[in-house]
């Protein structure tokens, strides 16, 4: 089957870049129609369609060959365009938006207020771009049925697809086990600093942890919208276990998390924290480490607590420290969890996994 990838997406974020790879492991072939996100509309458009038909045009002798249309996440705004196109190709759209625009821009960056035109208007796009296509994506139950209930979302076609995660650059054969004892016991808690990802936190478990062992490093990377609030709650503190190395590429991600000995997942409080599994869980459980993170609807879907997973309740700051100083304090159990999540992950989540469900999803796509 041929795949359009089109829209403006990053080909290197991780949830398009899996699928794909995960569809050419399958023998399929996937064209793509980009153009840069940071066109606006009026500029994308036109580069899409003209990407589009240069891409059409060369695959005219397999006329015949079934394809479809595929929208990566955040491209919402192209959604109308795609759609116009399966239309006159006579195939069908799937969308994978990951998060809605209204939740992300004005409740979580809080770019305006929610009883703003700018809110109306992104709660609009929303829902067209998630009743238009033929099969909407989400990553999570939870996550589909917020689609379903605060913007229309057509149940009978939106259905989960799990992040997954890429196993070629998650590999913890790629590194050597550091020798025992030459580092400190270290906690990798790496993001993009959103208020879902619950940083702050982190550093108040941090404290708590350093009041009952000092030798426990916390190591923080990424950057973004809490990264200064985070720095300085370290720094009120005063906490000589709290490191913080600043935005670092994908490709160096690995290398940390093997180096380090339990990896965190998020504690933000609010409803979207509740409905995500991001992308570093996978990964952590791929590179074969015990993962630590709040207890949500959307983890029990797909890892169980003690388990393949280590799960912290509220007061999240308090639960956090207790499941540190226990997993460092018990070895076993540690390795135990970091072993079943990688056999969970390897064989569920891996990209030929990931893009085997998307195509199980549209065989069954009315």
């Amino acid at each position: 089957m041929r795949f359009y990838f089109f829209g403006g997406y990053d080909p290197a974020y991780q949830r398009n870049l899996v699928i794909r790879k995960g569809l050419r492991r399958l023998g399929d072939e996937v064209v793509e129609c980009p153009a840069s996100p940071r066109f606006k509309f009026w500029l994308r458009y036109p580069l899409l369609l003209i990407n589009a038909l240069k891409s059409m045009a060369a695959g005219r002798s397999r006329r015949e060959e079934p394809f479809c249309w595929f929208v990566p996440e955040f491209c919402h705004k192209d959604v109308p365009l795609a759609r116009g196109l399966a239309i006159l190709s006579g195939r069908r759209l799937v969308f994978d938006p990951l998060a809605s625009r209204y939740e992300t821009k004005i409740l979580d960056r809080q770019r305006k207020p929610p009883g703003s035109l700018a809110a109306w208007w992104n709660r609009r796009i929303d829902g067209w771009s998630l009743r238009w296509p033929d099969l909407v994506l989400a990553d999570t139950r939870a996550h589909r049925d917020y689609y379903i209930r605060d913007f229309r979302a057509p149940a009978w076609k939106t259905a989960v697809l799990p992040l997954g995660y890429d196993d070629e650059v998650f590999n913890p054969g790629l590194f050597a086990d550091p020798a025992a004892g030459e580092k400190p016991f270290t906690v990798l808690f790496f993001c993009s600093f959103l208020p879902l990802h619950g940083a702050e936190t982190v550093v108040e478990a941090a404290g708590r942890v350093a009041e009952a062992d000092s030798r426990v490093l916390f190591r923080f990377i990424g950057s973004g919208q809490t990264w200064e609030r985070t720095r300085s709650a370290a720094a009120s503190l005063k906490l000589d276990n709290c490191v913080f190395d600043g935005w670092l590429p994908i490709e160096d991600i690995p290398a940390r998390i093997a180096a380090s000995d339990i990896c965190l997942g998020v504690f933000g409080r609010g409803e979207k924290a509740r409905r995500v599994v991001p992308h570093k869980v996978f990964q952590s459980m791929g590179m074969k480490k015990a993962v630590v993170t709040a207890r949500t609807p959307a983890v029990e879907e797909f890892f169980s607590h003690g388990e393949n997973i280590f799960l912290c309740d509220e007061p999240y700051g308090d639960s956090l420290a207790e499941a540190v100083l226990r997993l460092k304090g018990d070895a076993d159990l540690r390795e135990k969890i970091a072993a079943a999540g990688f056999r969970l992950v390897k064989k569920e989540y891996s990209p030929a996994s990931v893009a085997r469900a998307l195509k199980g999803l549209l065989a069954g796509c009315r």
